[in-house]
């Protein structure tokens, strides 16, 4: 399986999302993870401790063969000959984005880029969800599916089990305490699904 994890939008959890969906379906099988943002996010993410899957730059190459699944992690911002190289190299696109309205606002930017490539193999993922009583991430989803619009059916909360991950080069799941389980459960129940979709795809 290739996946792509792309956003108009920077801060919304692209690279906590490549990361984690990358070390979720390393236990499916052998998985490369491919930097190609120019802030090398994922790859200063992995130079900070051991991770379980391999971590390359764009300028680097490696035998797809190698790997069962390949993850790309995409630079902010795509042009549209970006998202056009994206849509025909990778079997889903995850376009992750935060409850906020100028998130929100940069995913329409988005999905009208995608859909005037072409590209409908795509599913959105609500991240950083604030906790209740907030109500923006119950809201975001409703607006989302009323547009008819493909939604993981689990979002990512907000935590600071991330932020840790992120600064000790490690991922939740890889870490034994409540906070990071319950931040890797998110993530394996987005890879699961994740993985359904997959399954159906190559029975089409």
């Amino acid at each position: 399986m290739i996946i792509a994890i792309a956003s108009f939008k920077g801060g919304v959890g692209k690279t906590t999302t490549a990361m984690h969906l990358a070390g979720f379906l390393q236990s499916h099988g052998p998985t490369l993870l491919i930097d190609t943002d120019p802030n090398q996010s994922a790859i200063a993410w992995a130079k900070r401790g051991p991770l379980p899957f391999d971590v390359i730059d764009e300028w680097h190459e490696a035998p797809a063969t190698d790997y069962h699944h390949i993850v790309i992690d995409t630079q902010a911002r795509p042009t549209p000959d970006d998202f056009a190289i994206l849509a025909d190299s990778s079997e889903f696109l995850i376009l992750p984005t935060t409850p906020d309205i100028l998130a929100m606002d940069a995913l329409a930017l988005t999905l009208e880029q995608l859909h005037d490539v072409g590209a409908y193999r795509y599913r959105i993922l609500l991240t950083i969800i604030p906790p209740k009583p907030s109500k923006d991430g119950e809201q975001a989803r409703t607006l989302l599916q009323a547009a008819n619009l493909p939604v993981f059916a689990r979002g990512i909360p907000r935590s600071a089990a991330y932020r840790k991950a992120a600064s000790d080069g490690s991922l939740t799941g890889l870490v034994n305490n409540a906070a990071a389980r319950k931040a890797w459960a998110a993530y394996e129940a987005v890879g699961q699904e994740l993985l359904t979709l997959g399954v159906s795809s190559s029975s089409v």
